[in-house]
């Protein structure tokens, strides 16, 4: 008998991949003990190399770090580590260059929840067959929404971007999920609580139907940066229906043949250190102990 398979397993919607989170940060130096001595990330050495940015590598995806009064993602960012014993030996150590600050962390159930030294919060789970074959990377972005808003949020990326989501209740609130590519998501999860406020933070997606998405954002006033050919930019998520804004989350929106789509990016083995280096091991290479 042949055997069937289910072709739909390995569909992927119009936007491909999320690239990186922006958020500001006060002070490179701060920012460098937090992302790179305690969570193990790359500086990227080829592009923001001065004082004024700093590009922060995590497999695939990257932070953007520009210098400036501090911001805050109004959610939570996924984290996908190779070790969670060794994140959590490394952030002990850099705990007294942290002092004074937001910075804090503490193991919760299958993963750390990490608040860095500004008061963003990253949730970091352990490489395993729930997070595909990443090792090192970050496969979703949450964000609480208002109660009865996750219906209208999966419409418009149904609708406007062409990205298969869904809507589910779960122990933790109704959640809008959109599907990036085939291993990331974008989380709207409804909340009775108080919202934080807008502060200018953004994120980055890389989509295929690139005038598409853009021409129901600008018939509706919805674009706020024509960056340039390759890139616009949007800020509010709306009901397609009744054009309500739902929630606001600036989208750096790039096309598939930007240049920069699925850049390599370099990434380095936290675990070298000086007195136990080994040789041909700098590199982080998946599944390498």
């Amino acid at each position: 008998m042949t055997k069937t398979f289910d072709r739909r397993s390995q569909d992927v919607g119009n936007i491909v991949t999320l690239e990186h989170v922006n958020v500001k940060v006060p002070d490179q130096t701060t920012a460098t003990a937090f992302y790179v001595q305690g969570m193990g990330f790359t500086r990227d050495p080829y592009i923001m190399v001065g004082v004024e940015n700093m590009w922060i590598n995590l497999g695939q995806e990257q932070f953007h770090l520009p210098t400036g009064a501090p911001q805050v993602l109004r959610g939570t960012l996924g984290i996908v580590v190779p070790d969670l014993e060794a994140l959590k030996a490394r952030l002990e150590t850099v705990r007294p260059k942290l002092a004074g600050t937001k910075f804090d962390f503490v193991a919760e159930n299958k993963h750390v929840q990490v608040t860095c030294p500004w008061g963003n919060t990253l949730r970091c789970h352990a490489a395993g067959p729930e997070w595909g074959d990443a090792t090192l990377g970050m496969p979703y972005v949450e964000f609480p929404v208002p109660a009865g808003h996750a219906d209208g949020i999966k419409r418009f990326y149904e609708k406007v971007f062409g990205a298969p989501s869904t809507v589910t209740p779960e122990p933790a609130g109704t959640a809008a999920r959109v599907k990036i590519g085939f291993r990331q998501e974008l989380v709207f999860r409804e909340t009775s609580g108080p919202i934080a406020s807008y502060d200018g933070h953004h994120l980055a997606v890389y989509i295929v139907n690139f005038s598409g998405p853009h021409a129901f954002l600008k018939e509706h006033g919805l674009v706020t940066e024509e960056s340039s050919e390759i890139q616009y930019r949007f800020q509010d998520i709306v009901d397609p229906d009744t054009r309500k804004v739902l929630f606001t989350i600036e989208h750096e929106v790039r096309s598939f043949p930007h240049p920069m789509f699925l850049r390599p990016l370099v990434n380095r083995n936290p675990a070298q250190r000086q007195a136990t280096w080994q040789r041909g091991r700098d590199a982080f290479v998946p599944g390498m102990s």
